[in-house]
């Protein structure tokens, strides 16, 4: 959601399905191959490959972007977990304003409700 509407802001156009596969380098974002190998790294739980693609980040782009970057993805990790943990439910007009892309993104086969 919040990459649609910083884009309208920008006038940037974001396709979630280039993060969604094996489509990262058509992706356009700079250094996607890195941050995309950092982020499934650290969903995987895989302690090597982590450690090997944080220090690709730090070589490539400096400790400050290694950081910002975990920093992200600890955020877009925590902040769903602790809505469903306390059991906040979507509101309306966010459910509304979310569905194409919860759809684009195959988010309904997750919903237990």
């Amino acid at each position: 959601m919040r990459l649609r509407v910083s884009g309208d802001q920008t006038g940037n156009e974001y396709d979630l399905a280039l993060v969604m596969g094996e489509e990262v380098a058509a992706s356009g974002l700079p250094h996607g191959d890195l941050m995309n190998d950092f982020v499934e790294a650290i969903c995987a739980r895989d302690g090597p490959r982590t450690a090997k693609s944080r220090q690709a980040i730090v070589e490539t782009l400096g400790e400050g972007a290694m950081v910002d970057a975990a920093a992200v993805i600890a955020a877009f990790n925590a902040y769903p977990r602790m809505a469903d943990a306390t059991g906040i439910p979507l509101e309306d007009a966010k459910e509304a304003a979310t569905a194409e892309m919860r759809e684009e993104l195959g988010l309904e086969a997750f919903n237990q409700g």
